[in-house]
């Protein structure tokens, strides 16, 4: 039987869907932050997107491969890695296609597009109990799951 943690994070992937425009946060080894919305696809708990090697985000995540997304009322960090040329990658290419198939067309096979995979590391989701607002919290890798009310006390971060 599943526990709450895996329950609850499969009801965040249900909600994002499998495939969207997420605002993607970067940030340089100069503490140099941007953001910018892009195509992802989700499979597997993980985020998939593609960029060219010409562009800023490109050299920020070389240098640092800690990312946030955005989308809605869910907030993600994560790590970010890159995976290889797109059309190296059947599995993205077929999906990619299918959901954005003006962008898979003018970008996927020029030689310098990259794939890379975001693997979320902390997720938070702003949510209601009734008309209650909660804030859910996902630790990833120690499969630890909070939900707390909101407005709580001054010592609580979101």
């Amino acid at each position: 039987m599943e526990n709450q943690f895996q329950l609850k994070l499969q009801s965040v992937f249900e909600q994002l869907g499998d495939h969207a425009k997420i605002v993607l946060a970067t940030s340089n080894r100069h503490n140099k932050v941007s953001a910018r919305k892009m195509c992802f696809f989700m499979m597997k708990n993980q985020f998939y997107f593609q960029t060219d090697q010409i562009f800023r985000k490109y050299q920020d995540l070389k240098e640092n491969s800690q990312v946030a997304l955005c989308i809605n009322n869910i907030q993600i960090e994560g790590l970010c890695e890159e995976l290889g040329h797109p059309l190296d990658q059947v599995e993205f290419i077929d999906i990619f296609k299918k959901h954005f198939k003006s962008s898979y067309e003018a970008y996927s096979s020029l030689p310098s597009e990259r794939l890379f995979v975001v693997k979320p590391t902390f997720i938070q989701r702003w949510s209601y109990i009734g008309d209650q607002p909660i804030i859910e919290q996902f630790e990833i890798e120690q499969q630890i799951y909070r939900e707390q009310h909101y407005p709580v006390d001054e010592s609580h971060i979101y």
